[in-house]
């Protein structure tokens, strides 16, 4: 599975090794305690709905870019900062990123997942 970005008829893959958190607690340990990343790395939250949703940085040691989608629309983007950042926003989906990856994805842009 990879995560590709989709602007104005073009595409390019941000990830191509994608881990999903689809249970209570691999979405509350999301990047806690994980000493880095792969530069081709995403971690997919999935949720029931679309609503407020906020993310942390306590006990991860390293920056990260945060997607906050709808459907496959991005509505905000944030970069998080190690061990302090917090990030809030509408989502049914979030993906974290390692810092940098999603620098040319804006919001109106399309994010999804393919095999």
């Amino acid at each position: 599975m990879r995560l590709v970005h989709r602007q104005n008829g073009d595409h390019t893959t941000l990830a191509s090794n994608v881990e999903t958190a689809d249970s209570f607690l691999s979405k509350a340990r999301g990047l806690m305690f994980r000493g880095s990343v792969p530069e081709d790395y995403a971690l997919v939250f999935r949720f029931d709905d679309a609503d407020r949703h906020s993310l942390h940085m306590m006990f991860v040691p390293f920056d990260i870019d945060a997607l906050f989608l709808i459907g496959d629309e991005v509505k905000q983007k944030k970069r998080l900062s190690a061990w302090t950042g917090v990030g809030f926003g509408m989502a049914d989906t979030i993906i974290e990123l390692p810092a940098g990856a999603a620098e040319d994805v804006e919001p109106g842009d399309l994010v999804e997942l393919a095999e």
